[in-house]
């Protein structure tokens, strides 16, 4: 037997419609706490998802090197160049400091701060140069990733803080030409400490926050270096993210400080060179071979920094050449230029070569 709803008393009709709409309520609410959860899940796995590729961004082990060449022959003659260059180097920078410390006449302002720029000159082709020499001898040319932050570190530590080296010696030269009777008033051994003291900060702060920048930055597939040696410029353009803001910071920092530490310095030289005017043609000549040298060394290694971090991050096939000259060239030429036009220089080189000589009859 069947019954219609319209069979029920009124009273029962208002329960039925009641405990009919508080189903469909309740319904609502559990299609409403499914869908909920199911966005939910959907979410935490999106999110799973978005952490697990940047873990694969960051962990890039090792990045290529591309080198100089390809070509075997062309690879060996750039090792026995490069070695040659590199011992020369070490034997030569190395000599200028032993000398320096060994000939009480050179205790001066003037060679403290070459025997800096001799050390420093050491150090910084230690950084780039081993590194490659092995390289052209390996079919594949890698370098870790955290041995790549290390090599753009102290890269930059000791570029930056031979750059501020310059400077300070340029003024140096200034107060010895300009100011003659007030030098040893004005470059004591105190002033000295403190502008050797603050060039090396300078270049550690500098260093630390150009390598930072690089290392926060996510790295996921690209892992070719087209140069020789790990450097800001390159590193960033394997990134994968926009580098756009990072590379503005590096022309602000590095570009900045080349371009003006380079004006600093060609204005200190000309002032230089108009008081030169001015004295006996003997002092003139000595402090003239001394600029000379000065400027040439500045031209070298400044000129490098100016071309590679004062515009955006772009390959030149140029770079590489820049390059070669500033981690294998400039320091070697800097104790030739030092020693062979510097008299001071070649009679203490003479009187340690003698003494050496005397000991071993």
């Amino acid at each position: 037997m069947h019954t219609c709803f319209s069979d029920y008393p009124t009273s029962n009709k208002s329960s039925l419609l009641l405990a009919g709409h508080h189903t469909q309520t309740t319904g609502q609410k559990i299609q409403v706490f499914l869908k909920g959860l199911t966005a939910s899940e959907s979410t935490q796995s999106t999110e799973r998802m978005e952490k697990a590729v940047l873990v694969n961004q960051t962990l890039v082990m090792s990045f290529r090197l591309r080198g100089l060449s390809v070509n075997p022959k062309v690879q060996m003659a750039i090792f026995f160049m490069f070695l040659i260059f590199y011992v020369l180097t070490l034997i030569g920078n190395i000599l200028i400091v032993i000398t320096i410390i060994y000939d009480h006449r050179l205790h001066t302002p003037m060679y403290f701060f070459l025997s800096n720029l001799s050390f420093i000159d050491v150090c910084h082709s230690t950084v780039t140069v081993p590194k490659m020499l092995r390289d052209t001898l390996s079919e594949e040319k890698l370098i870790p990733f955290d041995a790549c932050v290390v090599q753009m570190f102290f890269l930059h530590l000791f570029a930056c803080t031979e750059i501020f080296l310059l400077t300070v010696m340029a003024y140096d030269r200034y107060v010895a030409i300009c100011k003659p009777l007030q030098y040893m008033t004005v470059m004591n051994w105190k002033v000295c400490m403190l502008l050797a003291g603050a060039l090396w900060t300078g270049g550690a702060i500098h260093s630390i926050s150009l390598t930072s920048l690089t290392i926060n930055l996510p790295y996921c597939g690209p892992d070719e270096i087209d140069n020789f040696f790990c450097d800001v410029p390159q590193v960033i353009k394997l990134a994968c993210t926009d580098t756009r803001i990072i590379e503005i910071l590096i022309v602000s920092n590095s570009g900045l400080i080349s371009v003006v530490c380079f004006v600093v310095l060609v204005v200190s030289y000309a002032v230089i060179l108009v008081n030169l005017r001015q004295q006996i043609s003997e002092g003139k000549r000595k402090a003239l071979s001394t600029c000379a040298a000065h400027l040439t060394v500045v031209t070298l290694f400044l000129g490098h920094c100016i071309f590679i971090y004062s515009r955006p991050s772009t390959s030149l096939p140029e770079d590489k050449v820049v390059s070669v000259f500033f981690t294998a060239v400039t320091p070697l030429l800097n104790p030739i230029i030092y020693t062979l036009r510097n008299e001071d220089m070649k009679n203490a080189l003479n009187k340690l070569i003698r003494r050496k000589e005397i000991k071993e009859k």
